[in-house]
């Protein structure tokens, strides 16, 4: 690692990177890096999954802590996201301008950065546990669970959340495989921990909170080691973080959408696992398992979104702006294409789909309707996804942060509050779906905003 953040090869290889990033056929540029980021979403998903249905050998309550221990490690993601798409967007587009040097300080800054965030959350976590445990919505049956896996994610903060900014900032780089393989190897690593700690070695719950502490540490490994063999353009470097207060305000306000998004997904799994535990825990667990398979099938979709914003942000940096609406084509018509096969999928037999996380008649009574109504309405999520992505990509802040807090939060929050009170139990299924709905004619709107007012001109 050349702690200059530049390298004798650079502009031979940032020509080659410019020519594939510019010339590729858009199309093709975007299969080949969403491939690897459909993979490792489903990997990791199918790990999150698999995660849920070990740990629902347990029992209703066990099973429910994860779904709330979930909501936490949501908020660490966010942070991850707050620094890997705050750098990874102004990266792309320095390197779509060719300006190497100042990509790799604006790397440096947002890896750096995330790692001493997870740091000092971890710090934190441990100093409020209990307390913590508790406002995440744990009921009293459900709290020596959470306590447990809590003690273990607090562990791997810092792993996680910098992992996240790294997986970002290697997919604006064009670098999705390498990506793909900390994701991967983390997820596969987590599902075989979880066997052997779990039931080999009797850990319970324990050995799940272990496994996932273990595995995110393999794949923060995974993921510097491009940054420190020289196989990126960007390097990471202690000598290079900025000094500037303008680069960081600069990294926070364009991740800021993300972090919105996810910190406002956390805080709406916390007060749907609230609002459900009114029901009991059959009903929190129900609610939690239909949000893991439904961030999966949503996950194929989100994949290929990521594999949109680093062709979006390098050609929109480039100045190549026919490119731009290409790619947000191709992008939005293959998302719903996806969506449209994976709902019909769910649809088919969604009660036996719970029955492999939870064999419990109240979790799959509660869980159908759910997961019936949340697989209809996420057909309308690619127009919001790629809207959102499009904004974010490209540097327009306050459209992208709009569209990031408008379902989870502008949505979201007020439907669930109404909802419940009005409807009860069925207001709780009906929250999310009706939050999506809502949320469809804006991103429409705001994305047409944006193209009539992109350039017809190429620069």
């Amino acid at each position: 690692m050349n702690p200059s953040g530049s390298k004798p090869w650079a502009d031979e290889d940032g020509n080659a990177y410019y020519q594939k990033m510019t010339k590729s056929p858009v199309a093709q540029l975007i299969v080949r890096l969403s491939v690897p980021a459909v993979i490792s979403m489903m990997i990791s998903n199918i790990y999150n999954m698999a995660d849920t249905a070990f740990v629902g050998c347990l029992g209703t309550s066990a099973s429910a802590a994860v779904g709330i221990v979930f909501g936490f490690m949501a908020i660490l993601q966010a942070v991850g996201f707050l620094f890997g798409q705050g750098s990874g967007s102004i990266l792309g587009r320095k390197l779509g301008q060719r300006q190497i040097s100042d990509a790799s300080a604006v790397a440096s800054t947002g890896f750096f950065s995330s790692l001493l965030i997870g740091i000092l959350i971890g710090i934190g976590g441990f100093c409020w546990l209990d307390t913590l445990v508790i406002r995440l919505g744990s009921t009293v049956t459900i709290a020596p669970y959470t306590r447990t896996y809590m003690i273990y994610i607090l562990l791997s903060s810092p792993f996680m959340i910098s992992s996240c900014a790294m997986n970002t900032i290697l997919r604006y780089e064009g670098k999705a495989l390498f990506a793909m393989a900390g994701m991967l190897s983390g997820a596969v690593l987590n599902i075989f921990g979880d066997i052997i700690f779990m039931f080999i070695l009797k850990m319970g719950i324990a050995g799940a909170g272990l496994s996932t502490a273990l595995s995110q540490l393999a794949g923060f490994c995974i993921l510097v080691s491009p940054f420190l063999t020289g196989k990126t353009q960007c390097c990471l470097s202690f000598r290079i973080i900025s000094r500037k207060p303008g680069v960081y305000a600069d990294i926070i306000t364009t991740g800021l959408p993300s972090m919105s998004r996810q910190a406002l997904t956390s805080i709406s799994a916390i007060l749907l696992n609230m609002e459900a535990g009114a029901y009991g825990d059959a009903a929190v667990a129900a609610m939690s398992i239909v949000s893991r398979i439904m961030f999966f099938v949503f996950a194929i979709a989100l994949g290929i979104g990521q594999g949109f914003q680093p062709v979006c942000g390098f050609n929109y940096g480039a100045g190549k702006y026919k490119r731009v609406r290409k790619a947000y084509r191709v992008t939005l018509l293959s998302a719903a294409g996806a969506m449209a096969l994976l709902t019909g999928a769910v649809m088919v037999q969604p009660d036996n789909l719970l029955r492999l996380f939870r064999d419990d008649p109240e979790v799959i009574r509660v869980g159908t309707r759910a997961l019936k109504l949340q697989a209809l309405a996420q057909l309308v999520l690619p127009v919001c996804m790629a809207a959102e992505m499009l904004y974010q990509s490209t540097g327009k802040r306050a459209g992208a942060l709009l569209l990031s807090v408008m379902r989870n939060g502008l949505f979201m929050i007020p439907a669930l509050m109404i909802l419940s009170r009005y409807r009860g139990l069925a207001g709780i299924q009906e929250a999310y779906p009706a939050a999506c709905l809502l949320s469809l004619l804006p991103s429409a709107l705001l994305a047409m905003r944006f193209f009539r007012k992109l350039p017809q001109e190429e620069e």
